[in-house]
Formats: C-alpha cells, structure tokens, sequence
C-alpha cells in the first residue's frame, strides 16, 4: 500500500469517542451519501476526497451538535481531484 495514503489514525477518532458515537451514528445522521466505508477511512487516515471528508464532517456536527472544522479533525488537506482524474 502506497504510505502517502495512510496517514495514521486521525483526531476525528478522538471527536468522535469524547461524543460517544460511532460511524453508524454518522451515516443515520448524514442527509448525503455517506457510508460506513467513507467513516472507516476517515478515522484510519486514509486519504479521502474534498468531497468525502465534507460529508464527514457536516454528518459529525450535526451529530454532535458541534461546530468542527476539517483542520481539527484531520491532519492532512483532502485529496483535490484533476481533470486528468476524471
């Protein structure tokens, strides 16, 4: 596996434990497409897109009726996909 992509375990694990909820809680309460894939990545550290990390983020606020920022529960900017990609 490409060591650029895993980055570690990440601080959302730790958002996610102090507010009691698991990645089920996340995908319930996402009003997108999330799925307990998208969840699993996040907290391992595996790199996801801008869009993927979005939906984690806006499913965990409104779970944990907080206000997190993506700086706070990564330690890495999303992947950006390219024209070349698609």
């Amino acid at each position: 596996m490409n060591a650029e992509r895993e980055l570690g375990p990440q601080p959302i694990l730790e958002v996610l434990a102090k507010h009691g909820l698991s990645a089920t809680d996340l995908v319930e309460a996402s009003s997108e497409q999330l799925t307990h894939k998208m969840v699993a990545r996040a907290v391992k550290g595996r790199r996801l897109t801008t869009n993927a990390m979005g939906k984690v983020v806006r499913a965990l606020n409104k779970s944990a009726t907080s206000a997190y920022t993506e700086a706070e529960l990564f330690s890495y900017s999303p992947v950006r996909r390219s024209a070349a990609d698609e």
